[in-house]
């Protein structure tokens, strides 16, 4: 297993997206910047953030727990993501290329996971 969180592909695309969600809602209009742009701000900053601290933790079964804040937190941004292409706050590119992204950082939430799952068999 990796030493550091920093090791870890996923907390780095989770990093990656972000970045790109920090980029992307900084186009956003003024009165949403206690609305939309906070909560995927929010968001998108948890899931490398919960892969981290879960990753200090003692046992694989505490890493996995945080690994599943970080999914819950992956999904609630994705809807977001629509949400804001269904504002047209987003453009369908952008937005795609973002769920993209996240369904990236997913799938290897969810391959930690599981071998997380295994080893604690």
């Amino acid at each position: 297993m990796a030493q550091s969180f920093c090791d870890l592909r996923v907390w780095r695309d989770g990093m990656n997206l972000a970045i790109e969600v920090y980029r992307q809602t900084a186009e956003f209009p003024k009165h949403e910047l206690f609305g939309l742009t906070q909560q995927m701000r929010r968001a998108a900053v948890s899931v490398p953030s919960n892969i981290a601290e879960g990753k200090g933790r003692w046992s694989a079964k505490e890493f996995r727990q945080f690994l599943f804040n970080a999914r819950g937190s992956l999904l609630e941004l994705q809807t977001q993501i629509m949400i804001a292409q269904e504002l047209e706050y987003l453009s369908e590119e952008q937005g795609q290329s973002t769920l993209k992204l996240a369904s990236q950082v997913g799938r290897s939430l969810s391959g930690l996971i599981n071998s997380l799952s295994e080893t604690a068999a």
